[in-house]
C-alpha cells in the first residue's frame, strides 16, 4: 500500500480562524478528514505532519525517507524563500505536490512566486480545500505509473 505523507507548514494550524476570506473556514483537522477519507478512497495510507519551525519540516521530510512514497506539502510562508526546504524535497527525493488553499499568484506580489514548486511534480493552488485532494490524487497517480 502506498503511504503519503501530508505536511503542513507555519500558522495552517490556525486555520477556521486565520483569514477566512482568504483561507475559508475549515480547520486543518477538518480538512485533515477530508483528506483522510479520499486517500481511503484511493487505497493509500496518509499521515499527517504540521509545524511552525523550518526546520521540523526538514526533519520530518528526513524521517519520511523510507517510510514513506511521496508528500503533499502546503509549505505556508516558506514557499516563497525556504531554499533549505527546497534542498530536503530535493535530497530526500520524494516525490512532492505542493498545494496552496489560496490562489498565490493574485494576491501580494511576495507570494507570486514559489521557491519549492520547482522541484515539486506539480502545484495546485486555489481551489481552497479541494487543493489537498487534487494534490493527493496526482501525487497517487504518479506513484502508480512510476511502480512505486
Amino acid at each position: 500500500m502506498l503511504r503519503v505523507l501530508v505536511m503542513n507548514g507555519p500558522n495552517l494550524n490556525l486555520l477556521g480562524t486565520r483569514e477566512t476570506d482568504v483561507y475559508g473556514m475549515l480547520t486543518l483537522g477538518q480538512i485533515e478528514a477530508m483528506i483522510a477519507e479520499r486517500a481511503a478512497a484511493l487505497g493509500v495510507d496518509v499521515s499527517f505532519f504540521q509545524s511552525n519551525h523550518e526546520g521540523g519540516l526538514i526533519d520530518r521530510y528526513h524521517e519520511a525517507m523510507g517510510s514513506h512514497d511521496g508528500v503533499v506539502l502546503n509549505p505556508g510562508a516558506y514557499t516563497h524563500y525556504s531554499y533549505a526546504l527546497r534542498d530536503a524535497i530535493v535530497a530526500t527525493s520524494l516525490p512532492t505536490v505542493e498545494v496552496h488553499l489560496s490562489d498565490i499568484t493574485a494576491r501580494e506580489d511576495f507570494r507570486a512566486v514559489s521557491v519549492t514548486a520547482p522541484v515539486c511534480l506539480a502545484q495546485i493552488a486555489g481551489l481552497g480545500a479541494e487543493s489537498y485532494l487534487v494534490g493527493l490524487e496526482r501525487l497517487v497517480s504518479y506513484l502508480r505509473e512510476e511502480g512505486r
